[in-house]
């Protein structure tokens, strides 16, 4: 049975900015990335009723239906995909009041939250982030680590400082810089049965299961890395998967199967005996990995500096001596 449509009426700018109340946004952008008003009345510790009320009663203030629900049916209209893109920036800038209205003082004490690809591995980041703490000692920093995907949408809707992560399509609304190239190969660990064979070809490889990355796959920002593994003709039998570098080199190590890793990155692990670089040695895929910035976010005094500092060591530093071979 479909649900009413309210009844469309004009909107008073003015007194929607008068009446609209924000706790009704929150609530639709939990239920919207929920997907579910009883997840969404657990996230928010409220009772189902009372985030059903919230819903209809932001639907009759916009006199439009945000959500078409049905019997295991759950979706956001126009409307509704249009007001929670709004929302989530809305929120954004709110959730960093606090941060800003800390921060109002003739030192930078302010803290810093960024959100980084779990394979990122930069000397010149570390060093921008050493020298930045050193002159500023009562800034706080948090890194997430999480997908690229992700960490690109916490910098869209404003909850992080700034990203370093790869980029498949860049979002026109954001500023990227590229930090620097990483090649990916293929390696396998100590109970693989081609560890340790220095005469292996790509022949040798046909048929082996794979370890891969949550986002090795066409049409994403590791798609170079998908193709690579067709070159190699390894089984499409996947043995292990993760979003995170680290789980992927355990699975490798464990001997779940031959997968990616960027050379620099595990360049230890082969000098230490714990993974071998099996074929192809030649046309490797090289990854850039980017600077993401939102110019729409109000930052901080601590937010700012660190971002400063380190595109201006960016824009010193030649690419070439930022790349991996």
């Amino acid at each position: 049975m479909s649900q009413p449509q309210p009844a469309p009426h004009h909107i008073d700018p003015e007194r929607l900015t008068r009446e609209m109340n924000w706790n009704l946004l929150r609530t639709f952008v939990v239920l919207a990335e929920s997907g579910s008003v009883t997840e969404a009345a657990e996230q928010l510790r409220l009772k189902q009723p009372t985030v059903s009320v919230a819903l209809k009663k932001l639907e009759d203030q916009l006199g439009q239906r945000l959500i078409d629900r049905s019997p295991g049916h759950f979706a956001l209209t126009e409307a509704g995909e249009l007001l929670y893109r709004e929302a989530v920036n809305i929120n954004g800038s709110i959730l960093r009041l606090a941060t800003l209205m800390r921060t109002v003082a003739p030192e930078i004490s302010g803290h810093v939250r960024i959100a980084v690809a779990s394979h990122v591995l930069c000397p010149l980041f570390d060093s921008v982030i050493g020298d930045f703490y050193a002159e500023h000692p009562k800034a706080s920093l948090a890194i997430d680590v999480i997908t690229s995907g992700d960490a690109i949408a916490a910098v869209a809707a404003k909850r992080v400082s700034f990203a370093l992560a790869l980029v498949r399509e860049p979002d026109p609304n954001l500023r990227y810089i590229p930090v620097y190239r990483e090649t990916f190969a293929l390696f396998c660990g100590p109970r693989h049965p081609l560890f340790g064979r220095s005469d292996l070809t790509l022949d040798d490889l046909k048929g082996h299961a794979t370890v891969v990355f949550d986002n090795d796959r066409l049409q994403d920002a590791l798609q170079d890395v998908t193709l690579l593994r067709a070159r190699a003709a390894l089984a499409t039998q996947v043995t292990g998967v993760s979003e995170n570098l680290e789980e992927v080199r355990r699975m490798i190590m464990a001997g779940l199967g031959i997968g990616p890793l960027p050379k620099h990155v595990v360049a230890r692990d082969l000098r230490d005996g714990l993974l071998w670089q099996v074929p192809p040695f030649e046309d490797l895929p090289e990854v850039d990995v980017y600077l993401v910035w939102n110019p729409d976010t109000v930052r901080n005094r601590a937010e700012e500096k660190l971002l400063n500092n380190l595109i201006a060591r960016l824009e010193t530093v030649p690419y070439k001596d930022r790349s991996y071979a």
